[in-house]
């Protein structure tokens, strides 16, 4: 029940965060605050996305997006099926110019 709550607080968040990171796209300072909602709501997007696929290894892989829309995604996962599963929701997500996968196989979690 915690999950289903978390999950859906989480969808909530991010169809928050996209509708005010694309009502304009003048984000060529990071610095300004709109180019760092733009960057954060990529990141949760793909995130969501992942929840969604029910990856196991979720918890692991860290997504991090600058302000470009270059994604970079860490971390660990079980196998690389779900390596090259997070590398294509990223790169199918809304916003994201590249995607850079430094995830690594890791089995003994």
């Amino acid at each position: 029940m915690k999950t289903k709550i978390a999950f859906a607080f989480l969808a909530v968040s991010t169809l928050l965060a996209c509708e005010c990171a694309l009502a304009e796209d003048s984000d060529s300072d990071r610095s300004h605050p709109k180019a760092f909602v733009k960057d954060s709501a990529i990141t949760a997007a793909i995130k969501t996305k992942l929840a969604s696929e029910h990856i196991t290894s979720l918890g692991r892989i860290h997504v991090d997006t600058d302000n470009s829309g270059v994604v970079v995604l860490s971390g660990s996962a079980r196998s690389q099926d779900a390596i090259d599963k997070a590398v294509s929701i990223a790169q199918n997500t809304r916003g994201v110019k590249a995607v850079h996968n430094q995830i690594a196989i890791r089995q003994d979690d």
